[in-house]
């Protein structure tokens, strides 16, 4: 598929300003190049050795996105990368498991305070751990709700989850479980979603139900709550209402053989040094996992995750098709953390922040209405129902999160909207 031309984009970029009140600012810009703070953010990065290779893709109403893209799939690669090349989307996974599960709760066949053990038996009795030397436990006061999982409110843990991580021997038991964002197959205790849920269960929690923000599989769990919902598999439900109709053929679970050239390397930045860990054309996502991972397993390209995007940014419409209803995309962008939990992040750009399904929101201040979140390989993703922007930059180096805080406000003076239009 050719990417479309910079003028074509300024055209449509600029119809689209008018409709979202935006036009002014935009126009003055209309005769530079476009998104020169944005490109320059990649461009350090790239100049200083933090990666390969990036691309950004911007957008605003249903305009077509702007792709800035630069560097190379590996550093020892020749191969330019661009808004098909493939990225690891890592936790950018979850909002688009969110939406899943807004459009569930929609369509009446869950509701956002219902119990998860209403769906799945095994968490009906869950404990709740009081002594992580001992693993003591005492029984949960209340239920872990839909309302908990999307929040990341449920007490679950996570491995290497930060700020809150588990103690070593919580730790253990997860491994010991295979309980990952991307568990390594064999797995003779039952590689699929049912079973990881079953195993999640046996596990203490780390507090009480709907009373902290601790990142964590919760999202992962989702993704069996969808299949007993729905009555299909997580992947097939995912494809089937989203991918599909949003036309993201390149997004999955696994990279087809045929693709892997495509994929992006994948490097780990640590104590300044960095390492590759997985080669594009020897990836571990070119195999199945062991299930499909809603916390963190999908692959997708700049092209594919910015129509998921325009449909947020457009409540729920996308090339003049309703994928999910307007109701749907406002409870998912609004604030569902519950009473009294707080939540407080590094990609808001300033002013108070909530949750929401399964990403960050902005409440107030120059980004109010962004709802999106990061991966952990420096992806970052996030559209706005009220200004109708989305954004987006992807690069692959874990421990590399300088996107997270450096795109959305060069994003912001690109697209010549100041802190008071918002």
């Amino acid at each position: 598929m050719a990417t479309p031309s910079p003028v074509l984009n300024r055209r449509r970029l600029l119809a689209a300003a008018a409709a979202c009140g935006l036009a002014p600012s935009l126009s003055r810009a209309q005769n530079a190049p476009l998104f020169p703070a944005s490109t320059a953010v990649l461009e350090r990065g790239i100049a200083d050795r933090r990666y390969p290779g990036a691309v950004g893709a911007f957008g605003l109403g249903a305009a077509e996105p702007v792709f800035v893209s630069r560097g190379t799939l590996a550093f020892d690669s020749t191969d330019l990368v661009g808004p098909d090349t493939l990225w690891r989307a890592f936790s950018m996974t979850k909002p688009v498991v969110g939406m899943a599960v807004m459009i569930l709760i929609d369509e009446g066949k869950l509701t956002l305070d219902q119990p998860v053990a209403d769906l799945i038996p095994a968490f009906a009795k869950m404990r709740v751990l009081t002594d992580p030397e001992t693993m003591a436990s005492r029984p949960a006061e209340r239920p872990i709700t839909v309302r908990h999982l999307l929040t990341h409110t449920g007490g679950i843990g996570s491995i290497g989850a930060l700020p809150n991580a588990m103690p070593p021997k919580m730790v253990d038991a997860f491994r010991a479980a295979n309980l990952s964002a991307r568990p390594t197959p064999p797995d003779p205790a039952g590689p699929d979603l049912a079973q990881f849920a079953e195993r999640l269960a046996t596990l203490p929690l780390l507090t009480e139900p709907g009373t902290r923000w601790n990142y964590s599989l919760s999202i992962d769990l989702l993704g069996r709550v969808i299949e007993v919902a729905s009555g299909e598999a997580f992947d097939t439900f995912l494809d089937r209402r989203l991918f599909k109709p949003l036309g993201m053929s390149s997004t999955g679970f696994t990279v087809p053989q045929s693709q892997a050239a495509r994929l992006a390397a994948n490097y780990q930045r640590k104590d300044d040094k960095m390492t590759l860990i997985d080669p594009g054309a020897t990836s571990a996502y070119l195999k199945p996992p062991a299930y499909p991972s809603g916390g963190g397993g999908l692959v997708s390209s700049a092209r594919d995750y910015d129509r998921f995007l325009t449909m947020i940014a457009n409540r729920g419409t996308f090339a003049g098709r309703q994928i999910m209803s307007a109701r749907a995309v406002d409870l998912g962008t609004s604030n569902l953390l519950p009473k009294g939990v707080v939540f407080q992040d590094m990609m808001s750009g300033g002013g108070e922040i909530g949750f929401g399904a399964a990403g960050s929101v902005v409440l107030t201040g120059p980004n109010a209405g962004q709802y999106g979140w990061g991966g952990a390989a420096g992806t970052i993703a996030y559209a706005n129902p009220r200004t109708r922007m989305r954004l987006a930059g992807y690069i692959n180096v874990i421990g590399d999160y300088t996107l997270f805080t450096d795109l959305p406000p060069a994003a912001l003076k690109d697209f010549g909207v100041a802190a008071a239009k918002l």
